[in-house]
């Protein structure tokens, strides 16, 4: 495929990617903590299984629920600030602030009150973040409405994005060292904090020096008023039908729903086979291999699939870039086999290279595409424009799919016979363990490629409907 030449306004300045990748950064980082930090609720503060079970599901729920309506409200927010930017300087703000007071849990209070703590100022985060997080998404969409540029904006903020990924599994490390707090309690309200106050700076940064699409050629939006509050309902509930009738954007979602889910399920299997099958059981030969096998995984990603990718993508289109990422990550799954080996840890890191294509080239493509999809929606079904509204159920959809990966995945663990209170597990288990974390990933990633065999936005097409829209919006 011959690429076709980015013109100079098309293209975005490396200072507006840089602000961007910071903004992914942060998606990732207060996730990536939340998920950490939610061990230590039972470790640090007693919190029963089943209450934490509780707290880690029923915000979801409501996540689910705030996503699309802030999708709506960005999309339709007329400000001289813009549609987005508010939004994210403010939600930066807030969900820093918020996850710190979120984990000043107090170890020596009731179980009953501390779960109700949570609780609460979960939902008040969850509130926050989604004051942030959609919009941003939003933005990244309409930077720019180049089909190359938008793979390049995409696979560079992703690449800061990863640098989450590479501190968070020493979480655990840092807070469980008594050399450093006293208690985990006081570890986890301190890392909080600092966490919380890191995301506010880099928050910011995309509201501060990114630049939104012009508002100028924007028509038909809604008066967002509590007065109009009904109709904005109704409008609501018609625009997420529209989105989800686009037979382009349920491609995507089908497929990252395979991809990222698959990889979900199956998440936590390396951590135990590590211990279980290369280390016999004991944790403490384990040591931090686990958390190493995490970080230079996100560093594979980051220095060597996501640069890959995105030339991938321009040279040969974004269907095809992202078909041979997934088989390339199959390849890596089917190499664990041989990369966990009991005599050699080292072998651990091999297969890395391989399977980082998979979740690497998943989010870097499906954004970019996500974008191109936006303008296919406008052209059928004219304005407002709804980067905002496709971002949020494309990222409620990611959402729902964790959390029935994670049941799944638990699911998995009975069936196989997995008992995480031995040391050591019959060879059967192991083995059966061992066989699924293969397995799965490899044929959902495949399920994948069956879905987008026949994903039809070209570099071509996507450049038509371009030209169409600009003539119809009557832009220069």
């Amino acid at each position: 495929m011959k690429e076709i030449k980015t013109t100079t306004k098309d293209k975005i300045p490396l200072g507006q990617k840089a602000a961007f990748g910071a903004g992914h950064l942060v998606n990732n980082l207060l996730p990536g903590a939340l998920g950490v930090f939610m061990f230590f609720l039972l470790t640090a503060f007693g919190m029963d299984p089943f209450l934490a079970g509780l707290l880690g599901g029923l915000p979801r729920l409501y996540d689910a629920i705030t996503d699309p309506i802030m999708g709506y409200i960005s999309d339709n927010t007329k400000s001289k600030l813009g549609r987005r930017k508010p939004y994210i300087f403010i939600g930066a703000i807030s969900s820093g602030i918020l996850f710190a007071i979120l984990w000043q849990l107090n170890p020596d209070k009731s179980q009953v009150y501390n779960f109700w703590y949570f609780l609460i100022f979960s939902l008040i985060y969850l509130t926050g973040n989604t004051i942030f997080s959609t919009p941003l998404i939003g933005l990244g969409y309409e930077m720019t409405s180049d089909y190359n540029e938008r793979t390049r904006l995409m696979g560079f903020s992703q690449t800061i994005g990863q640098i989450a990924w590479m501190i968070v599994p020493w979480f655990w490390v840092i807070i469980a060292n008594p050399n450093l707090f006293a208690t985990q309690a006081e570890g986890v309200h301190i890392l909080s904090i600092i966490v919380g106050g890191i995301c506010i700076i880099l928050g910011i940064l995309p509201a501060i020096f990114c630049k939104e699409m012009d508002q100028t050629h924007l028509e038909n939006r809604a008066a967002i008023t509590f007065t109009s509050l009904f109709s904005n309902l109704k409008d609501l509930f018609r625009s997420i039908f529209q989105v989800s009738k686009n037979k382009a954007f349920v491609k995507l979602c089908a497929a990252t729903f395979l991809v990222f889910n698959g990889f979900q399920m199956v998440a936590s299997f390396s951590y135990f086979i590590i211990v279980f099958y290369m280390f016999k059981g004991s944790y403490g030969d384990a040591g931090n291999w686990p958390a190493w096998f995490s970080t230079i995984s996100a560093v594979a990603t980051a220095l060597l699939v996501i640069p890959i990718i995105t030339k991938m993508a321009t040279t040969w289109g974004k269907r095809n870039a992202f078909i041979i990422a997934t088989i390339i990550s199959i390849i890596g799954y089917m190499l664990k086999w041989y990369g966990f080996n009991p005599e050699n840890p080292w072998m651990l890191f091999m297969p890395i290279p391989f399977m980082s294509f998979g979740i690497g080239g998943l989010f870097t493509l499906m954004m970019s595409m996500t974008a191109d999809v936006c303008d296919v929606d406008e052209l059928q079904n004219g304005m407002p424009r709804r980067e905002g509204t496709f971002g949020a159920i494309y990222w409620w959809m990611v959402k729902l799919g964790q959390a029935i990966a994670m049941v799944l995945g638990g699911l998995v663990l009975k069936l196989v016979g997995f008992d995480p209170n031995l040391a050591l597990q019959t060879a059967d288990t192991i083995t059966n363990l061992r066989l699924a974390d293969i397995i799965i990933p490899s044929v959902t990633a495949a399920l994948a490629i069956w879905v987008m065999w026949k994903y039809d936005i070209t570099e071509e097409k996507a450049n038509e409907i371009r030209k169409t829209l600009v003539e119809r919006r009557g832009e220069l």
